[in-house]
């Protein structure tokens, strides 16, 4: 177990981030919180990422700084102001946290929240960190987001890129929408079923996002299970836990009409692989869908 540390969480108000600050706060870590208005507690930073205001001084004697803070990518239909909103949310944060790092000057980890969509809808390929860019909308957002962490790059901290799949929990995200039916039969496969989902469970995100501050990784690193599975497979996974059958096809044209541009990354095919977390010893505790389904079921 490492030394107790000094962590900053950014979207600490969000699903992931609120259970990393009790994940870090159970282990003996201090955790700080940045939030959007006046700070009420000393364990408060106020800062505002659509100006790009933080004061560095502010961030003296953390030992990592978690960036989670951005719009949600399944919030609100892609209508042309909310692709903006979500790639000006991602920018603007990234770039205000890794100037002020920079501009301190003091040795603190940032570890920047990405995703998966960086290699866009391929397929059947498998996909390591070393595979190149995809296309799409998010894939561009990726890019954006990532180089945004450049300063501190530049100021020779180390920066890690999360890159973070589907997380399964029933307190949001997919899952959120899907258990519900599941309980009915009626969470079968969407459009073919046959695209690759890369996933996670929370409580394996939560300490893979640990892991990354307390290793000195940097670079992209993916926050899947090592293994990724067609969408079908998954489905039939939750279905068996619950006792009932996930049989009834959602079609591809219906989630269109449903979900607008979104829908394309529900039904893009990504078999990713994380082979840099692996490769730093880090050991999953639901490394199987029963596993994780388990888990999952467990916590409704």
């Amino acid at each position: 177990m490492p030394e107790p540390q000094r962590v900053a969480i950014t979207g600490a108000s969000g699903l992931i981030g609120s259970a990393l600050s009790a994940f870090l706060s159970a282990r003996g870590d201090e955790v700080v919180h940045l939030v959007r208005r006046e700070p009420r507690t000393g364990s408060e930073i106020g800062w505002d990422p659509a100006s790009r205001t933080l004061d560095p001084g502010d961030l003296s004697g953390l030992t990592a700084v978690v960036h989670l803070a951005g719009a949600g990518v399944g919030a609100h239909r892609w209508t042309p102001a909310y692709k903006q909103e979500i790639l000006a949310s991602r920018v603007n944060g990234t770039a205000t946290i890794a100037t002020a790092l920079a501009d301190l000057g003091e040795p603190i980890a940032l570890v920047s929240a990405s995703a998966i969509g960086a290699y866009g809808d391929r397929g059947e390929e498998i996909l390591t960190e070393d595979s190149p860019a995809g296309q799409g909308f998010l894939a561009g957002v990726v890019r954006a987001w990532e180089a945004a962490t450049t300063p501190a790059k530049d100021a020779g901290l180390r920066v890690v890129h999360a890159r973070t799949g589907l997380v399964l929990t029933p307190d949001g995200g997919a899952m959120e929408r899907v258990l519900p039916l599941a309980r009915f039969g009626l969470a079968g496969p969407l459009g073919t079923g046959r695209q690759y989902w890369s996933w996670i469970t929370l409580h394996d995100e939560l300490r893979a996002l640990a892991h990354l501050i307390d290793q000195n990784l940097v670079g992209p690193v993916n926050l899947v299970s090592n293994q990724p599975l067609r969408q079908a497979e998954v489905m039939k996974a939750l279905g068996a836990q619950l006792g009932r059958p996930a049989v009834l096809p959602a079609p591809a044209l219906a989630l269109k009409v449903a979900l607008g541009e979104f829908a394309s990354d529900i039904l893009a095919s990504q078999r990713i692989l994380p082979s840099v977390l692996t490769a730093s010893g880090f050991v999953f505790d639901h490394d199987t869908i029963q596993s994780a389904m388990r888990w999952l079921v467990d916590q409704t």
